[in-house]
């Protein structure tokens, strides 16, 4: 393989690209404040049906940390949307995701803050865990990182610390597809290495 060409590897029945093996990321959230998070969009993050589903009766108790216009957004019109058959999180005048909440100016997810409370079992919506790894289905799954120009403080941060993206993204991955399949694929790396 050339440096910095693209591939991909089968774990599984998964095609991983190399952008998920080969580059380096690690969110800084004191630099970027959760950019993700509030991207200008009129649809919020991906969720599948049964996300959506969980979303809209766990809700209510999410209401204490949110500010009150995402309160109100999600009493007036439910935690998601859904857009060309596709399922997404609500947001707040097209930017930010009706599930932040602010902490010390940085963006972060009501969702994440109640299940790390252990006020709810459902740690955030599998998009937003396994970014900047996207899942697209084409029958099978295929995973690849997308690096969005918020995130360069990220890719810095995993170059200084030699953190590649399937690293970071180990605890959605093992979520996702169980501790056994991420085992592989650390094997198929280690195979790609020597």
């Amino acid at each position: 393989m050339t440096e910095g060409s693209l591939y991909f590897i089968k774990v599984e029945d998964i095609t991983v690209s190399s952008t998920v093996i080969d580059e380096y990321f690690q969110c800084d959230l004191e630099k970027c404040k959760g950019a993700c998070c509030t991207i200008e969009n009129a649809y919020g993050a991906p969720i599948t049906f049964e996300e959506a589903d969980l979303l809209e009766k766990i809700k209510d108790k999410l209401y204490k940390y949110l500010p009150e216009r995402h309160v109100e957004i999600l009493k007036k019109y439910g935690a998601f949307e859904v857009h060309k058959g596709l399922y997404h999180t609500r947001t707040f005048e097209d930017k930010e995701c009706v599930f932040v909440y602010y902490d010390n100016n940085i963006a972060k997810c009501a969702i994440e803050k109640a299940y790390l409370e252990g006020e709810i079992d459902f740690r955030k919506p599998i998009s937003c865990h396994l970014f900047p790894i996207r899942k697209i289905s084409f029958g099978d799954d295929v995973l690849r990182a997308e690096f969005l120009s918020i995130c360069e403080d990220a890719l810095t941060r995993g170059l200084d610390s030699k953190t590649h993206v399937y690293e970071f993204c180990k605890d959605a991955l093992i979520r996702l597809y169980g501790q056994k399949w991420y085992e592989k694929l650390e094997k198929e790396i280690n195979k790609l290495k020597r």
